[in-house]
């Protein structure tokens, strides 16, 4: 009886001591950092366009965290500089990923800047990316005769066109663009003031 009491006693030390350090701690050094300088608050268009990405499962195969230098050739990659906890003041959940099977997406914003190529990528991602793994996401969009005035049209090659009809942006798909357009953390990363006050190094 007293070895169980022990062992459970032992269990319980240590997954107290693993949360204090996986959890609590890092929680307490980044849960109240200031968003940067460049860093804006998500419009409401992106805002609705980050529940799109998460309703349909972005997230599973692309992370936003690129990486350092030192840790991985994300930069060479074209990726950006590796991320800090104030790159994420507003983003509530936090969609940093698990795994890559797709590219690092958080400044895809930089690296593909145009709308016309997002929405014709989520509409047929092998239009652009010859060999993509990635799924098409037709429900975004409609197939109609022709477009009305203020509807956006994507342009596909034509082979991916079914004839006699034009391929037309849902909202959803408008705001899911938005979304990923706002990926932009190419500001530069500002270094914390000196401390001052008693005891501060000079």
């Amino acid at each position: 009886m007293k070895s169980e009491i022990r062992l459970i006693s032992g269990a319980m030390v240590m997954l107290a001591l693993s949360t204090s350090a996986l959890v609590v701690l890092p929680y307490l050094q980044v849960h109240d950092v200031p968003a940067l300088p460049g860093l804006k608050p998500y419009s409401s268009t992106e805002l609705r366009g980050r529940e799109v990405y998460i309703a349909n499962g972005c997230v599973y195969c692309h992370s936003q965290q690129p990486r350092a230098k030192a840790f991985a050739p994300d930069f060479a990659r074209g990726w950006g500089r590796a991320t800090v906890a104030a790159d994420y003041a507003y983003d509530r959940p936090h969609l940093l990923g698990t795994m890559r099977t797709g590219p690092d997406l958080m400044n895809i914003g930089v690296r593909q800047p145009s709308q016309a190529w997002q929405l014709g990528h989520l509409y047929q991602p092998r239009a652009f990316v010859p060999g993509s793994i990635m799924p098409s996401y037709p429900y975004l969009f409609e197939l109609k005769a022709r477009a009305e005035k203020n509807e956006v049209v994507v342009n596909l090659p034509a082979e991916f066109v079914p004839a006699g009809q034009v391929v037309v942006a849902r909202p959803e798909a408008m705001d899911l663009v938005a979304y990923l357009l706002s990926l932009d953390r190419s500001y530069p990363v500002i270094a914390a003031p000196a401390a001052s006050g008693p005891g501060a190094p000079r």
